[in-house]
């Protein structure tokens, strides 16, 4: 499985992980457990110490009182209660048939089911200025060769929009393999300077053929672009550790080839890293010799359990433009519910989720959760 390096980032986790059983302990102390006292057969000044089988009955019954009274062997490890909560939080976006956003809704316009139960709705809140952590994925294989540029700066033009101080974000580079090209950050410039260091690799050489007058001859190395691959490790191991609000955009045609993952395999990580995945269609069809590109089906199949969506730009600039417009819109406009699951089992199960609004309105939720297993 394709690796990059991976900075190590301390992050101090104040909320419930969404889709994780927390398991923590409290440590039981003795109630009004009293002050040591000095031992009761202290001997007078030059008297020697009272062997254990000269001890009086008195003594005896004062040693195993002082004893009882300081909860027995002072060495004995102290004991703890376990407690298991399941607390299940989502982030969502509620729209009219029109596709615009409701704002001001609040908690009584809201039902929550998993697999078909309904459940009590814990909190509620919207959540306008909650930190983002974002991951933008750029697909820089042969087929980007006349997008890549608009991509590099409307997409450096979004992060100069979204990112607020509290915001960070990171930047990989797909094509015959997937890199990071930089580690979370919130310096914007830094970011952009990312985007723009990508550069087409389609994975075709152009060796020199011995005996044939030195002509170059293409050679593909190997297939090349792992979209899945991308989506695997930036939800694994770059969004997975992170808290709050989470998400990731792929710039991309939609066409995997050459990833040892499956697209299960990449859903599955989005969901348990509880990770948003947009991805907007950037293609020029003439790219593809007039026979079109068939990315469009699968991109739903990957951002739809994730509470994303697929939007298409093709190769013109206005409309990836107002696609990362109405991205931001969303990231920023998002409701926060929470749960305390009714099924108490940590096996580690994919469970359905529905949230169901009382007007009708749109929901653009995530689909399910993993439960925490015991040992997690």
């Amino acid at each position: 499985m394709p690796k990059f390096p991976v900075s190590p980032r301390l992050t101090l986790v104040v909320a419930a992980a969404v889709c994780m059983a927390a398991s923590f302990a409290v440590a039981q102390q003795p109630a009004g457990q009293p002050t040591p006292q000095a031992p009761a057969n202290q001997p007078a000044p030059g008297q020697q110490p009272a062997s254990p089988s000269q001890k009086t009955e008195d003594q005896k019954s004062q040693d195993q009182k002082s004893q009882d009274q300081n909860g027995g062997d002072s060495q004995q490890p102290t004991e703890t209660l376990k407690i298991n909560v399941n607390v299940v939080s989502l982030f969502f976006n509620v729209k009219d048939k029109h596709g615009a956003l409701m704002p001001n809704l609040t908690k009584d316009d809201f039902e929550i089911f998993e697999d078909g139960k309904q459940q009590t709705v814990k909190y509620f809140t919207p959540e306008t200025n909650l930190p983002l952590t974002l991951g933008i994925l750029i697909d820089s294989s042969g087929s980007q060769l006349r997008v890549l540029d608009m991509e590099k700066e409307v997409g450096g033009a979004f992060l100069k929009q979204i990112l607020t101080d509290k915001d960070e974000a990171f930047v990989i580079d797909f094509n015959v393999d997937s890199s990071l090209a930089q580690d979370f950050t919130r310096d914007v410039h830094r970011l952009q300077k990312a985007l723009n260091s990508v550069k087409i690799n389609s994975g075709v050489t152009m060796p020199t053929l011995p005996g044939a007058g030195g002509g170059p001859v293409p050679t593909a190395q190997q297939p090349g672009t792992v979209l899945y691959d991308a989506v695997y490790l930036s939800a694994h191991d770059m969004l997975a550790k992170e808290v709050g609000r989470k998400a990731m955009i792929l710039l991309t045609d939609g066409q995997d080839e050459g990833s040892r993952l499956k697209i299960r395999d990449a859903i599955e990580a989005a969901q348990k890293a509880d990770a948003i995945v947009y991805v907007l269609l950037c293609a020029d069809r003439g790219a593809y010799g007039g026979m079109g590109y068939s990315g469009d089906y699968d991109m739903h199949k990957l951002t739809e359990p994730t509470g994303g969506r697929v939007i298409n730009v093709g190769n013109k600039f206005d409309k990836l433009r107002d696609a990362f417009d109405q991205i931001a819109a969303e990231l920023r406009s998002q409701y926060n519910i929470g749960f305390t699951s009714t099924d108490t089992k940590l096996d580690g199960t994919y469970r359905k989720i529905e949230i169901k609004n009382k007007q009708g309105y749109k929901i653009q939720a995530r689909a399910g959760y993993y439960a925490g297993r015991k040992e997690d």
